[in-house]
């Protein structure tokens, strides 16, 4: 497994080999020699899966005060992933990192205190997420996911498919105060 780092410190590519033959193809997912060395990583608690159609727009979540790391796998489909770090102490606060995910492509390891959303670019879309600390709905915050402040290009060619809660989340400012941090640009 190679892990790559990205310009946000923490937020790293797992790339596995695939193994493919006649009967199809084999990879390792994980292996916990290779995450404990990644910031922030704790035992996965929790898997979860989503199944989106195209034009569905996820995010953007985080949990505080108890966050949780996130290994995200695109089981199925592609996406538009987007990394964003909320952490106050980190020099790459309010920095965000977005790229396609692919089912035959790497994972990517959020560690806590970033934000997450994902755009549907394929048909559909499975996501698989493990995470290191329960969903708490009482710790769960979500970002306006076009909040102008940060910046993210959304490869969009019609207005995205959202929940309830992502279309009436809160700009960056008031998630920011609710977590204790002040905003900056």
């Amino acid at each position: 497994m190679r892990l790559t780092p990205t310009e946000i410190a923490g937020l790293t590519w797992l790339d596995s080999p695939v193994y493919t033959d006649a009967r199809g193809a084999f990879m390792v997912g994980w292996r916990q020699a290779d995450l404990s060395a990644l910031a922030g990583w704790r035992p996965f608690v929790q898997e979860s899966l989503s199944t989106s159609r195209r034009g569905v727009l996820r995010g953007l979540h985080l949990q505080h005060p108890r966050p949780q790391g996130k290994l995200v796998r695109v089981i199925a489909g592609e996406v538009f992933d987007v990394a964003v770090d909320l952490r106050p102490d980190s020099p790459t606060f309010l920095h965000h990192v977005s790229s396609p995910l692919r089912a035959d492509g790497p994972a990517l390891w959020l560690p806590p205190g970033l934000a997450h959303g994902f755009l549907v670019t394929s048909e559909e879309a499975i996501v698989l997420y493990q995470v290191t600390d329960d969903w708490m709905p009482e710790a769960e915050h979500t970002v306006r996911w076009d909040d102008p402040t940060l910046g993210i290009d959304w490869p969009l060619t019609q207005p995205p498919v959202l929940s309830l809660r992502d279309a009436t989340a809160p700009a960056l400012s008031p998630v920011l105060a609710a977590l204790g941090q002040r905003g900056g640009s």
